[in-house]
């Protein structure tokens, strides 16, 4: 089989599958992680549709559904905290028969990294420095480990991807800012009601608590609009001062509690929502899968879902074109392409959790008050996926075939 010896960048969601379906096909995939231990922390993570076909392929799906949030509900609160409105949305789920399950993102990242065989190299905090493509090969060079060849690399570490910056251009090429920042941290669980997503809104502004029913550890959320800020995504004093700037005068509700939470917690997370558009996902030998390479972002709720289902289709159409880069890189673009854009069609999203106004907050809350069946219609046109083609099957190909 040609083409054996794979680097994967970036040891998350996408990284650690394709990591599994190469491995499982008869390739050598390599992955290199810049963190020194694994990414346990992150938001809930949906697994739904096409995702669950992947997760039950791989034999996780029961740990998965183990380790279910177990959210039933979001709910919608004024300044003292009175419900305003509520979804429900187990109803919702009910109502569609939809298997889909809810996991914090940590919690499938160890899932995950148990499932991938114990013969796959892993290397932490290390990074790609260079990459030269040659002929026959990938010569990469790394911030710590000696250089080496490789035989394809792909790129797996996300919106701000190394791999995309140094084979395909500079990131605001390819990233597209949503006019909106995001953010979450650590928060004190006694803030709000177990298994629900509780959520006050001033025009142009979120600030939730998340109480996952499996936890026992609370997030706090914040978004807010904004035009594109001058900073440094690695810079995490930056973006405190930047949270603290958007909610620190803000002292309806809970958000002085929230935010004093967040702001204190070690690992946490803030960035621009982006969405990274591509019209190829692979140069030469490079290729990217996840959100590196088609990021919808962190409010639609398809992150979990494109990264499973595009590692699984271009592990697997590696494994059907016998190691064949270019027919196999074609491949995978041709097959998931559809499904990425229609994941990356969010706006109903973000009007109904951050309305930019007092009056699109009215309308929000008047909309998710119908009755509960002319509510579920509504809210299925926002948020029920459309229906999508069965998933290839590339479990019976074998490496032998290709020998």
């Amino acid at each position: 089989m040609r083409n054996e010896r794979i680097l994967i960048s970036g040891a998350g969601i996408a990284g650690q599958v394709l990591a599994y379906w190469l491995a499982r096909h008869g390739f050598r995939p390599t992955v290199v992680e810049r963190a020194a231990e694994l990414r346990t922390g992150g938001q809930g993570v949906d697994i739904r549709d096409q995702a669950i076909g992947v997760a039950e392929r791989m034999g996780i799906m029961p740990r998965v559904r183990e380790h279910a949030a177990d959210v039933t509900g979001m709910r919608f609160v004024d300044r003292d905290g009175r419900t305003i409105t509520r979804i429900d949305t187990d109803a919702i789920k009910e109502k569609q028969v939809s298997a889909e399950v809810e996991i914090m993102r940590g919690d499938l990242v160890h899932i995950l990294r148990d499932a991938v065989p114990a013969e796959v190299e892993c290397i932490f905090g290390d990074s790609i420095q260079t990459l030269a493509q040659a002929a026959d090969g990938v010569d990469v060079t790394f911030e710590h480990a000696p250089a080496r060849r490789f035989d394809l690399v792909i790129g797996a570490e996300g919106l701000h991807s190394a791999v995309r910056r140094l084979a395909f251009g500079p990131e605001e090429w390819f990233v597209r800012h949503m006019d909106h920042y995001f953010a979450f941290g650590n928060a004190d669980a006694a803030l709000g009601p177990d298994r629900s997503m509780t959520v006050f809104n001033t025009p142009g502004r979120l600030a939730g608590l998340y109480r996952s029913g499996t936890s026992p550890q609370a997030k706090a959320y914040f978004m807010f609009r904004s035009d594109r800020l001058d900073w440094d995504h690695r810079d995490p004093d930056a973006a405190r001062r930047m949270l603290a700037t958007a909610f620190g005068r803000e002292s309806d509700w809970h958000v002085p509690e929230l935010l004093a939470g967040a702001l204190a917690d070690p690992d946490l997370y803030f960035d621009a929502l982006g969405q990274v558009r591509m019209d190829s996902w692979s140069t030469g030998r490079i290729a990217l899968v996840g959100d590196a390479a088609y990021c919808a972002s962190p409010v639609s709720g398809a992150g979990a879902e494109l990264s499973l289902t595009g590692a699984y289709r271009l592990a697997g159409e590696l494994a059907m074109a016998g190691g064949d880069h270019e027919t196999a890189f074609r491949r995978y673009q041709t097959g998931h392409r559809e499904l990425v854009d229609r994941k990356q069609q969010i706006g109903p999203n973000l009007r109904l959790m951050v309305p930019k106004s007092r009056l699109g907050m009215v309308v929000r809350n008047t909309i998710t008050r119908l009755p509960l069946l002319e509510s579920l219609a509504g809210m299925e046109r926002i948020m029920a996926p459309a229906p999508t083609p069965p998933l290839p099957d590339y479990e019976n190909v074998s490496p032998a075939r290709h020998e």
